[in-house]
């Protein structure tokens, strides 16, 4: 994005002026100062007839012939903030009047010479056609910004399309804060998401809210308020490039109002609280470890207000069933864990599955916290199914812990009772009818079933027997005839016989520990894939 007109600079370097050899007198350190016109004079008092921003062509014919009348000549031009003067050596004077030069370096004013005659008229043509093609650029490349903002707000794009869209037309960071000076949402463009938020909160404190897009504070942010009908719910923030890079220009402007405007419709639109939107992504990238750094993890999280120095950190998951709506339970969490004054990341992880990963002190215990937010998630949804994962001292861990929470719940059938002393499941509670639950879907752990099982269930299917069910009460009492023999309701003969068919159908010794390890792991699969 290059928004600017030509420099002073820029118009030197051209040809039709270099070849006037130019040479700069005063002001040096003002040839970046815009051109919007180019004027030739010969009158003593052109100021008159100028707007600002114009660089004056002369021969110095006009100029006076008393300092005072230099002084004022000068001075005129500068209060209407003309660009700089260029006079041309070859007419009058034959090198630059010295009342001249110390008026123009007196009040900052670039004086430019010329060595060589020059055709003023070629030099407007050649300026005046740059100007007019870079403000033409200009209005195609404003054109473009509203479109593409207009046809983001006809889709309903969300708040982070709509700052990544910003990011992308800028080339400059893009951040949205709510008001307490919390990062919602960060595009990094050119740097990094830690160079960005790093001490988020403080940084943004130091520079005053506006009204109005405006450039300001210590680090020159240009801001813009979002807001609707005299409410205000945030502010956007578009960084700065690095020291050597450009400042920010009328594009930038255009493209941050654009920016709020669009995010006012999108707030309107959904009814989601920006708040809980960048939780969820937050949680996103932490569980799928899909931040660029475990720096960039940390910026982001403790600039949406997550300790993340001398904290633990544990993952908590709510599955919640097919089809719920994780809204409410988010909503609640959140004010459960304000009233409990514990900072947290509440958010949908995945449709129905609520993440939680509160910041806990390391003198207090995690269970009492993880009990208490449990019992709200099962008030609210009965059904769901919670599984936590272990604590861990570091944010980027929390993925572990999140993977850990994962495999609980995958490990635990909707009809899985709640150990009698929490409201929660962890891994301890994995025996191994639930692992098989969790594997259930696994077509190794299905063929191995149908290997050790499939010829007794054929026989049961075509005889009528029930040589599966005797096995079962078998295994189920660790090999002791008797015992299984008093379940299935036969008598000893009875199972002696059936257990020898059984051994003759299956290639098995029934003696044998291991043997009876691997009818057992097959056997309870059986009953996971039936029953699930």
């Amino acid at each position: 994005m290059n928004p600017h007109p030509p420099s002073v600079a820029d118009v030197l370097a051209l040809p039709v002026l270099a070849s006037g050899q130019p040479q700069v007198v005063t002001g040096l350190a003002e040839l970046d100062r815009p051109v919007r016109w180019v004027h030739i004079t010969e009158l003593t008092d052109p100021a008159s007839f100028l707007k600002g921003g114009e660089l004056v062509l002369t021969t110095g014919m006009p100029l006076p012939d008393d300092a005072a009348g230099v002084r004022r000549y000068v001075d005129e031009l500068t209060e209407v903030g003309a660009a700089a003067l260029v006079i041309e050596l070859v007419r009058r004077y034959h090198r630059p009047p010295d009342a001249l030069v110390q008026a123009c370096r007196a009040r900052g004013l670039p004086l430019v010479t010329l060595a060589r005659d020059v055709n003023f008229l070629e030099v407007t043509q050649v300026v005046h056609a740059l100007i007019l093609g870079s403000q033409a650029d200009a209005m195609r490349r404003t054109q473009r910004i509203h479109e593409a903002f207009t046809a983001l707000t006809l889709r309903g794009a969300g708040p982070e399309d709509v700052v990544r869209a910003a990011a992308e037309m800028s080339g400059r960071t893009v951040v949205l804060e709510n008001l307490v000076h919390q990062a919602l949402i960060c595009e990094p463009s050119g740097g990094t998401v830690e160079e960005a938020l790093g001490d988020w909160e403080q940084r943004s404190r130091a520079t005053e809210p506006g009204d109005h897009t405006e450039a300001g504070g210590p680090e020159g942010w240009l801001t813009a308020p979002v807001s609707y009908q005299g409410e205000r719910w945030g502010r956007l923030a578009m960084l700065r490039a690095p020291a050597d890079g450009p400042a920010f220009g009328p594009e930038h402007i255009t493209v941050l109002e654009r920016t709020a405007m669009a995010l006012t419709v999108a707030r309107l639109i959904h009814s989601t609280p920006w708040e809980h939107t960048a939780h969820r992504t937050a949680l996103r990238e932490l569980a799928e470890q899909r931040h660029h750094s475990p720096e960039d993890a940390r910026a982001r999280c403790a600039a949406l207000g997550l300790p993340t120095e001398g904290s633990r950190f544990l993952a908590i998951l709510v599955d919640l069933g097919p089809g719920a709506e994780a809204g409410e339970l988010e909503t609640r969490l959140h004010s459960e864990l304000r009233s409990a004054g514990v900072p947290a990341l509440v958010g949908e992880l995945s449709p129905g599955r609520l993440g939680i990963l509160p910041a806990l002190r390391p003198d207090r215990p995690w269970r009492p916290m993880a009990e208490r937010l449990c019992r709200v998630a099962l008030g609210l949804v009965p059904g769901a199914i919670v599984g936590v994962g272990s604590e861990v001292a570091d944010l980027a861990d929390t993925a572990r812990s999140f993977r850990e929470a994962a495999r609980v719940i995958e490990a635990t059938p909707p009809a899985q009772p709640l150990p009698p002393d929490r409201s929660f499941h962890e891994l301890p509670d994995i025996d191994l009818r639930r692992l098989l639950y969790a594997l259930r879907e696994d077509t190794r752990i299905q063929d191995y079933t149908e290997r050790r099982l499939g010829r007794l269930i054929d026989h049961d299917t075509r005889h009528g027997t029930e040589l599966l069910t005797t096995l079962g009460h078998y295994l189920d009492a660790a090999g002791n005839k008797t015992t299984a023999a008093r379940r299935g309701g036969l008598s000893r003969e009875t199972m002696y016989q059936r257990l020898r068919t059984i051994e003759r159908l299956l290639d098995s010794d029934l003696e044998s520990g291991e043997r009876r390890t691997e009818l057992h792991v097959a056997l309870t699969a059986l009953r996971v894939l039936r029953e699930g």
